[in-house]
């Protein structure tokens, strides 16, 4: 965004935006390879150590992914099943998507929805090829195959390991944080959503007494999950599955969540659904962002090709710059814009904060 090209590119001890741009830095590798382990780690009980000294760091945000239609068969080689956007998700110290389909080979489809999506386990596999570090399935298509959709998504992501947040045996589960901490950054990572169909809020929802996804329609509960993830965190990062499809500016009640969040301890807000890119930008010192649009997606097409990956520098505990890489969507996968078309698509993109309220520059 404006102004802050100079910051991102200016990123010593870090991995660097322009190595995210071209996919070298930061031990980054190439598509088709494994990606190399990140500079971070689970948070952990047992002996106390000494905290590691904070150094800036790079989180980079995906839109909408699953894997339907022609998608499914690039689950074949998992490895390079995101295309060569994943040297975009490499090159980060911390990468996150959000995942828009329940994982599940069975399951019985949700009642009265147009569409429904699953796929097997092996969509982790091909996220984690990626270099995607954690991932939401808090949204409007988690439970698509119900409950025994939800069985089979609980026990792969059990099985996998992979870190999945928004998603969970009963509410504890769902709304719990993803906790880890990167170049010695404490980070705490909540999932909700805020888009459920009527009929589906009470199956879908996860209570004391059943599993489901967490939803940031009960906000005294979603802002309960925020103060719980600040106790010992330097950053606390939330993912909302939010807004209205095709509608370019934010609806109120996203604006009034993103407020109450980010008074709760939220340092970074960002989500999508509405199918295209809306616009982000800072709140004081906290970072919103509306809609990051598809991202790996079958049927994008039109306005609803427009892609991009979000980069946030963060440092003690701020995000300090942004950027916003364009792409469009080919074939179901996001492919970087170039030259002319990326700068007339990066304009377009910055006037969409005009209706956020959001600043273009942290303050």
């Amino acid at each position: 965004m404006r102004g802050s090209t100079v910051a991102l590119t200016a990123m010593a001890g870090a991995v660097t935006l322009a190595a995210a741009a071209c996919g070298g830095g930061g031990g980054a590798k190439a598509e088709g390879s494994t990606p190399p382990p990140k500079a971070s780690t689970p948070a952990q009980g047992g002996e106390r150590q000494a905290p590691a000294a904070k150094q800036p760091i790079t989180i980079a945000f995906g839109g909408d992914t699953h894997f339907e239609g022609q998608l499914r068969a690039r689950l074949a080689n998992p490895r390079t099943a995101l295309g060569p956007i994943a040297r975009q998700l490499t090159a980060a110290d911390l990468a996150m998507v959000n995942l828009e389909t329940a994982i599940t080979t069975g399951g019985t489809p949700a009642p009265a929805k147009a569409f429904t999506f699953r796929a097997p386990p092996s969509a982790f596999r091909a996220l984690k090829a990626a270099g995607v570090d954690v991932t939401s399935m808090a949204n409007n298509h988690g439970m698509d195959y119900m409950q025994g959709g939800l069985r089979d998504s609980l026990a792969a992501i059990r099985r996998t390991g992979f870190p999945t947040v928004g998603i969970g045996r009963n509410a504890d589960e769902a709304y719990r944080a993803h906790r880890v901490t990167v170049k010695g950054n404490r980070l705490a990572i909540v999932g909700a959503t805020q888009v459920l169909d009527d009929h589906l809020i009470g199956p879908w929802t996860a209570t004391a007494a059943q599993g489901g996804l967490a939803s940031a329609k009960n906000v005294p509960r979603m802002v309960q999950a925020v103060k719980d993830a600040r106790k010992d965190s330097d950053v606390v990062i939330v993912h909302l599955h939010w807004g209205q499809e095709m509608n370019p500016c934010p609806l109120p009640r996203q604006k009034s969540l993103a407020r109450q969040l980010a008074d709760a301890g939220a340092d970074i807000i960002v989500g999508g659904h509405a199918h295209i890119p809306l616009g982000g930008g800072y709140m004081g010192g906290k970072y919103v962002h509306y809609g990051l649009g598809n991202f790996v997606f079958y049927s994008a097409g039109g306005q609803t090709a427009n892609s991009g990956v979000l980069l946030l520098r963060v440092e003690n505990g701020k995000v300090t710059a942004d950027k916003w890489k364009p792409a469009r969507i080919s074939g179901g996968i996001p492919q970087l814009m170039r030259g002319a078309a990326a700068a007339a698509e990066l304009k377009r993109y910055n006037g969409l904060r005009r209706c956020t309220g959001l600043a273009a520059r942290p303050s």
